[in-house]
């Protein structure tokens, strides 16, 4: 290919709007345009490189032994109400109405596809004998996003690859989710990503098992804890803390005592209203679990997880009491609760840093009311010590006596096991060799096609452009004759242009009529690999400039011989990442 052949509008400044480097270099480099907030066109460079990061995944899969289809990005909302996803959602789930023979039609565009490939298996898979199946597809998505941003990370309409499995039992999903989970190793390591699995919740799509794959950025909207010594890694939802080690303070216990605190009903209010730290408050949750009040006790400079107290008290549902309650339970308004003196008993938990406090401050139970001096054992009564919280850089670890620290990350991909949770509501069952009937166990597995672009560029750039890998670069090898009018240097080019693409390099030649460094910055901008430079003092010697979009230094290399020489180079680093990764390496040293 030719660079006056194709379509590559390059920016010199930084785009209006364009906030992280990858929503910059993405716009200046000319792999997308805008078309309007959460929507983008992809451009021919940037096309090519989503369609290698999707061939990539599509290899995987298939050699996992998934089999592709593809189904409907429109659907009937019928079906998402038969799962309860069209509240769950809510005005994320995008849904319209067609207008057919008089009547309307309401339809919904999917996000993800659960509920249609169920109802395709509820029809099509009826015995043992045809599974374990995994089926998958590479599509577009759809999500009305409040707020689109960070370019291609969060848009409202997306390219997704999502596979679900299908199994008998719990074993044979096991085996399915352990296939999905290596496949999407190879696929990062093949693409050149730096990943992390981490451990996760399954949010609400479901089921009881999950890991996210992160890439670790400091512009990541997700945050992952990390642990460098033994490699636990979960997000904020998941992370366990391991056994806290502190001891309460050697302070003789001093007498409760209330004080009034007008206006006072924050942590940050309390604390200075009393002159203490927010670790010395007790703050006092209250919760409906499965419509029954409880409380949480937390430290003041701590956040509750809701899901470690979902898990610990065995609900189905979680979540915060209304005021009304609030107000019937402890007697006061929200902001002044606190474990002594309930007006009403109710189960009182707490995360396990509030053994160590002594003499802390919690509310009153009363309007404008907090109490000092609060001991926990002496002065009120437990269900039971817990992890309850979020954890924080320097928690222990729970699996080696080390620390652990907060990344942020970029999520790309996420695998499920789901259970039976779409199965039993779209009626998804299968007979065993009994001919007796059972529900199908489900697995899903999703990866943000864009998103591996995205953020392989956010951890992969530099002042001048994107350093891309070869297995994602939209070109492996850029050609840069130095002087286009000169009929040799193009002969030269164009020969070396069509035995590249013979021997299966992917070649864009530039053969623009235009200055050397105008050429050069637009080569390191989009990032091609390997640029070749066919300059007159080169050929004189019969040599060709050779330089690695990451390396400082160039080399010379023969000319004769030169298109097995660079198809080699390729083929090398497009199967092994070696350089790219070794100069990832070498910049963290």
């Amino acid at each position: 290919m030719y660079w006056s052949r194709t379509f590559i509008p390059t920016m010199k400044e930084t785009p209006e709007g364009a906030e992280i480097p990858s929503h910059i270099l993405m716009l200046r480099a000319g792999l997308i345009s805008q078309v309007m907030a959460g929507a983008y066109t992809y451009l021919p460079m940037g096309l090519r490189s989503l369609s290698k990061a999707a061939q990539i995944v599509r290899e995987e899969m298939n050699r996992a032994g998934a089999v592709e289809l593809v189904m409907p990005a429109m659907s009937p909302i019928a079906l998402w109400d038969q799962t309860g996803r069209t509240e769950a959602f809510g005005d994320v789930l995008v849904k319209l109405d067609l207008p057919r023979g008089g009547r309307k039609v309401r339809v919904v565009l999917g996000p993800t596809h659960e509920e249609i490939i169920t109802d395709l298996v509820s029809r099509q898979i009826s015995s043992y004998r045809q599974m374990p199946i995994t089926l998958y597809q590479i599509q577009n998505k759809f999500r009305n996003e409040e707020r689109p941003r960070f370019g291609v990370l969060r848009t409202s309409e997306f390219l997704m690859k999502d596979a679900y499995s299908f199994d008998t039992d719990l074993e044979s999903l096991g085996r399915s989710y352990d296939a999905m989970y290596e496949a999407y190793c190879r696929i990062f390591d093949r693409c050149g990503v730096e990943y992390l699995p981490v451990e996760a919740e399954s949010g609400p799509i479901g089921g009881d098992a999950s890991h996210e794959f992160m890439i670790p950025s400091g512009n990541g909207e997700d945050t992952v804890v990390h642990c460098p010594q033994c490699g636990y890694a979960a997000n904020t939802e998941k992370a366990e803390i391991g056994e806290r080690r502190q001891q309460a303070p050697d302070v003789e216990m001093a007498r409760i005592e209330k004080v009034a605190t007008p206006g006072a009903a924050t942590i940050e209010q309390v604390s200075q209203f009393l002159k203490c730290r927010p670790a010395d408050l007790i703050k006092t949750l209250l919760y409906e679990a499965d419509g029954k009040p409880l409380a949480v006790l937390a430290r003041g400079d701590h956040e509750a997880n809701e899901n470690k107290i979902r898990r610990m008290v065995g609900a189905d549902r979680l979540e915060l009491a209304a005021p009304g309650t609030i107000e019937r339970v402890t007697g006061a308004p929200v902001g002044f609760a606190g474990p002594v003196g309930m007006a009403e008993k109710i189960p009182i938990y707490a995360d396990a840093d509030i053994q160590f406090v002594r003499n802390g401050v919690t509310g009153a139970n009363e309007a404008d009311a907090h109490l000092t001096g609060v001991n926990p054992g002496r002065d009120f009564e437990l269900e039971a010590y817990a992890d309850l919280r979020n954890a924080t850089a320097g928690d222990p670890c729970p699996r080696c006596p080390s620390v652990l620290t907060i990344r942020e990350a970029i999520e790309v991909g996420h695998v499920f096991k789901l259970g039976t949770k779409y199965s039993e509501a779209l009626g998804a069952r299968f007979a065993d060799s009994k001919e007796q009937l059972h529900t199908i166990i489900m697995g899903c597995y999703g990866i943000g096609i864009a998103r591996i672009l995205a953020g392989l560029i956010e951890t992969n750039h530099d002042a001048a452009g994107i350093i891309w890998s070869v297995p994602l670069a939209p070109y492996e090898v850029l050609l840069v004759p130095m002087k286009v009018k000169d009929e040799e240097t193009m002969k030269i080019a164009q020969s070396l242009h069509d035995e590249l693409e013979a021997a299966g390099v992917e070649v864009l030649v530039d053969d623009r009529d235009a200055r050397a460094g105008v050429k050069f910055n637009d080569a390191d901008l989009v990032g091609f690999p390997l640029r070749v430079v066919i300059g007159p003092r080169g050929l004189k010697e019969g040599k060709l400039e050779v330089k690695w979009r990451w390396d400082t230094e160039t080399e010379m290399i023969d000319l004769d011989g030169a298109a097995k020489t660079l198809a080699g180079l390729i083929a090398e680093e497009k199967t092994t990442n070696a350089r790219f990764r070794a100069r990832d390496d070498n910049e963290k040293d």
